[in-house]
């Protein structure tokens, strides 16, 4: 079950909505509204949307309903607990939307998350919507229930069907990337545009919970761990800052987060002029 609508009128409502994103048949490109919703828009909120302390989550829909054109965004699959799935509309144009949800455990991709974002990644290839990702990634789902529930298994297959998707994608790094998770998210094997906010982290593991597993003899040995503890953390912060990983291109560019919408507005034409003039069925077969 996708979506829970509260009347028939409403049912109807919803698929109406959904259809009006798509083309007629994957032989045809997805239709173009004139957008009413300025594309330089800056929305002042995202400035202060993310916070400065890393273990606070903050609400990831009113991030998108900022960017993306006014009342456009259409989640498709509310199934997917810590990943947020729908589409919307950028200038008119449509595009598919994955984000995670911190609130929901903690982002980190679960089982419900990959089966929803496998399911929106084979959509918009399906039928020639870009993509657009707003990345705050932990990583997969670890622990005793997820590995009895193969959360792995169903990770790699999200990330299979990101990885076999041709369409355009863009990416907006608003926190973390981390682990498989994370690189998971687009295919970072492909030309993806992608913009980070001055609040990205990324890397193997997270420094938070990170240090005191990787740092643990020398911490057992020294006569005041908390000491030795705050020195080894303010070394890391230190040198983790994204915009050393922009000056030597492990990002393309670090932006203010009231640029994303004008940015992309601008990078969705590129995307719809990049599609193929007749478009036709993916190269593979639907996921059952």
């Amino acid at each position: 079950m996708d979506l829970v609508a509260a009347s028939e009128h409403e049912t109807f409502e919803m698929i109406r909505g959904f259809l009006s994103y798509l083309p007629p048949s994957a032989y045809q490109r997805p239709p173009v509204i004139s957008g009413a919703d300025p594309p330089g828009r800056r929305a002042d909120m995202l400035l202060s949307a993310i916070p400065r302390d890393r273990r606070q989550p903050y609400q990831i829909r009113d991030i998108l309903r900022a960017v993306f054109d006014l009342g456009s965004v259409m989640e498709v699959q509310r199934y997917g607990g810590s990943i947020v799935t729908a589409l919307a509309r950028l200038d008119g144009h449509p595009v598919g939307v994955v984000a995670s949800d911190p609130y929901a455990a903690a982002g980190c991709l679960t089982v419900e998350g990959a089966e929803a974002l496998t399911r929106l990644a084979d959509l918009c290839s399906t039928f020639h919507l870009p993509v657009v990702t707003f990345t705050d990634q932990p990583g997969l789902l670890i622990g005793t229930r997820a590995e009895q529930r193969a959360t792995i298994r169903h990770g790699v297959r999200a990330i299979s069907a990101i990885y076999q998707s041709t369409v355009p994608g863009a990416e907006i790094i608003m926190r973390r990337v981390f682990g498989v998770g994370g690189a998971g998210m687009t295919n970072r094997h492909r030309l993806i545009r992608r913009w980070a906010w001055p609040s990205a982290d990324w890397g193997s593991l997270p420094v938070e919970g990170g240090i005191e597993a990787a740092y643990r003899a020398e911490l057992e040995r020294a006569e005041d761990p908390a000491a030795v503890l705050a020195g080894i953390r303010a070394r890391l912060d230190a040198v983790r800052s994204p915009l050393r990983t922009a000056e030597r291109f492990g990002i393309e560019e670090i932006i203010d987060p009231r640029e994303t919408r004008p940015l992309l507005c601008d990078w969705v034409r590129d995307a719809y002029a990049a599609l193929p003039a007749s478009p036709g069925l993916p190269s593979f077969g639907t996921r059952p």
